[in-house]
């Protein structure tokens, strides 16, 4: 499989850089490294054009200067690329993420992820904050849908924290396959995982509804969430910037929501709402 290599040059890193990563996702890119400078990117020969990078809005922002190279490259060992650059992470002292080549202590909580393609290692800001809600909040036998799961790491946590029925859906093959892989490795086998949007969620109802997607999807799915929500159940939203919490949160007012609390990272933020 041939790939694109893209090679971006960020100044001021943060939160630019993480702003960056989640808008190469939306267009197709599937694996990211952070370097001192920016980020590698990795997008398949088959899904490139040369307008991949028109639409960007961090691109054309006047507060970041972002340069890069771009280069066509054969199929590498991944495994052995992220095992260069994939370093354990800690979250709130009590749940260590880490892939299976880390050899270090267990925490309270500790969840082994071959991140491959897909994304959710905890070392993006909005995964970091989701789990620190999911180690803050009661889950014991609830039932939970991880949407946009990535690797699956907040379906699994919230197994680990109690939760009964769990379903994690992301619209991408990688994350799909690496998704079972991951609740295999992590002894979760009866997280239900499903390859789609939000199209393919039925009359399931859910006491918990956790998504870290993006801005556009969010709104765009919000009524749907809502819809499947349990009275008095909860919504964990990730996965946009500051300056769009006013809008997510007057997007769920507008739907019946109640906000609790926000956490904030890196310019990113993730808010607890009730219905």
């Amino acid at each position: 499989m041939v790939y694109v290599e893209y090679i971006f040059r960020v100044e001021p890193q943060q939160p630019f850089t993480e702003i960056l990563i989640a808008e190469l996702g939306a267009v197709g890119f599937e694996s990211f490294v952070e370097t001192e400078e920016g980020v590698k990117a990795y997008i398949q020969q088959a899904d490139w054009t040369k307008e991949i990078l028109d639409d960007l809005y961090v691109m054309e922002s006047e507060e970041v200067l972002i340069s890069f190279e771009s280069k066509t490259i054969q199929q590498q060992n991944w495994n052995a690329t992220w095992e260069e650059n994939f370093q354990p992470i800690m979250v709130d002292d009590r749940c260590l993420v880490k892939a299976p080549f880390h050899h270090v202590p267990d925490a309270e909580y500790t969840i082994v992820i071959e991140p491959k393609m897909s994304f959710g290692t905890g070392h993006h800001a909005t995964t970091h904050m989701i789990l620190s809600f999911l180690l803050e909040d009661e889950f014991e036998g609830k039932s939970v849908l991880d949407m946009g799961c990535g690797t699956s790491v907040l379906a699994i946590m919230a197994r680990k924290r109690g939760a009964g029925r769990v379903e994690a859906i992301d619209i991408d093959p990688w994350c799909y396959e690496n998704s079972l892989e991951n609740i295999q490795r992590n002894d979760c086998n009866d997280i239900i995982v499903k390859q789609g949007d939000a199209s393919i969620l039925g009359d399931s109802k859910f006491d918990v509804i956790i998504a870290n997607i993006n801005r556009n999807i969010l709104l765009a799915d919000l009524p749907t969430y809502v819809n499947i929500l349990n009275k008095g159940g909860a919504i964990y939203l990730s996965g946009y910037l500051e300056e769009d919490r006013e809008i997510l949160e007057n997007a769920c007012t507008k739907l019946g929501g109640t906000y609790v609390k926000f956490k904030s990272r890196e310019g990113w933020i993730a808010a607890k709402f009730v219905f």
